[in-house]
């Protein structure tokens, strides 16, 4: 029996957008996951959260806006 050929628009098919989308889904869980290690430091030790937490939590919201940015560009695609 012959394999038959899957059509070329199959909902696995990898598209430009869904990198961008994935980049903006890291970036903002990085993020979030900075910002509520910012909440939980002083909560359970005694010191302040370092330089380094509030710069990794500015991740958010630019995954944020690349997540808007990844949602125009499929849309404009799909029409």
């Amino acid at each position: 029996m012959a394999h038959e050929s899957t059509p070329s628009s199959t909902p696995h098919t990898p598209r430009r957008g869904d990198g961008l989308l994935r980049v903006a889904l890291a970036l903002f869980a990085i993020g979030f996951v900075a910002i509520v290690a910012i909440f939980l430091t002083p909560a359970l030790s005694d010191s302040e959260p370092g330089l380094v937490l509030y710069l990794v939590a500015l991740a958010c919201p630019i995954g944020f806006l690349l997540g808007i940015v990844a949602a125009l560009r499929q849309g404009r695609r799909s029409r």
